[in-house]
């Protein structure tokens, strides 16, 4: 059954434009209420500029921006109802962690008992109440984005927007924290927007991701839908590892790359002769005795092994095939059955259901 209650946030046909410079183009999209989405992009696609623009921070030139149904496009900050943590934390430094986190109740007329007891519940929940006479330069990082997530929680928000907030913190503090962010926008069931041009965040922390480029958006999805399911040759690229290889389309689901004909998932508008570009995850190229009695076989000489951790990063270098060069994932668990070293030659296959193809050419959207 449909959700009777307007989206959390909609923005319809939002553009922007800095003198000759389009930040924004017909920007369309809805955010739940008590979901979590992430503007994914890199520098410059426009992702910081459109969460401004729902924070009333800066004015759009075209479209509305609505909150729960209501027209805000022309309102303050102050009338639009969120809380916003940016990636300076942006406290002040002669007040307390206690004062700091009170600082936007002190004039909501809740009584000196009543701040307290507010600012007590929400240090509880950053786990900073030992903290609470203590002044931003005597906590870590870690620490004082935590005091400013709680600052912009406190008037109890109907929107919390997060401007990369992460993102100045050491990598080991920014892994705990954005478990914890996250655990805590469950709990609360308080809708947010967080942007960010680190791709691990998204895909760990969001519900729905917005990928946006050049100030559009090329894709908005679940993460395992924009990681399995790119819409766009930018999306593959950015999103995660994909091994790329330009081709020509020969036929439905067959195009060709150097001497090999490739079968690959079914791709509308793909005609004979398009150049395509093919795409499949390292994770998904089968190697050794996996990638026997498979289509799209070919042999490689294995030209590094890299090893990472959980997986090892195995390059490949196609035989007698115009040269395929391919990145192939492999388990730890895995690794010491293959036995393989730099120089072995191995069988490989790409299998075509994750063989995906691109009508753009490499370049179109970078």
């Amino acid at each position: 059954m449909a959700d009777p209650r307007p989206p959390a946030v909609a923005l319809e046909g939002v553009a922007k434009r800095f003198g000759g410079v389009i930040a924004l183009r017909d920007v369309s999209l809805t955010v739940a209420e008590g979901e979590f989405v992430c503007f994914l992009g890199p520098s410059g696609c426009g992702k910081t500029t459109l969460l401004r623009i729902v924070a009333g921070l800066e004015p759009q030139n075209a479209g509305l921006v609505r909150m729960a149904g209501r027209d805000v496009s022309r309102l303050p900050p102050s009338q639009r109802n969120y809380g916003i943590v940016f990636q300076s934390y942006a406290l002040f430094p002669n007040l307390t962690v206690a004062r700091n986190v009170a600082y936007g109740l002190e004039t909501r007329r809740l009584g000196r008992a009543g701040v307290e007891a507010r600012v007590d519940a929400l240090l509880d929940l950053v786990h900073l109440r030992p903290h609470k006479q203590r002044y931003p330069a005597q906590l870590s990082g870690g620490e004082q984005q935590r005091v400013a997530l709680a600052r912009a929680l406190a008037p109890s928000p109907s929107l919390l927007l997060l401007d990369e907030p992460l993102s100045a913190l050491d990598a080991r503090v920014r892994l705990a924290l954005r478990h914890e962010m996250k655990a805590l926008q469950r709990r609360l069931g308080i809708t947010t927007i967080m942007v960010t041009h680190d791709q691990e965040e998204a895909l760990t922390m969001a519900d729905r991701i917005v990928v946006m480029n050049h100030g559009v958006v090329e894709q908005i999805g679940t993460p395992a839908d924009i990681y399995t399911e790119p819409s766009s040759l930018f999306v593959a690229r950015f999103v995660g590892h994909m091994n790329l290889l330009p081709a020509t389309a020969v036929q439905p689901g067959r195009a060709r790359v150097g001497a090999l004909t490739l079968r690959h998932r079914p791709a509308p508008g793909v005609g004979p002769g398009m150049a395509v570009t093919l795409g499949i995850r390292p994770e998904e190229v089968r190697v050794g005795a996996a990638a026997r009695d498979l289509d799209n076989r070919l042999t490689a000489r294995v030209t590094s092994v890299q090893f990472q951790g959980a997986f090892t990063r195995l390059g490949l270098r196609g035989l007698g095939d115009g040269g395929v060069a391919l990145e192939c994932d492999v388990a730890a668990t895995a690794l010491a059955d293959l036995g393989v070293k730099e120089g072995a030659e191995v069988p490989v296959a790409l299998a075509p259901d994750a063989l995906r193809a691109f009508v753009e050419p490499p370049g179109t959207h970078a």
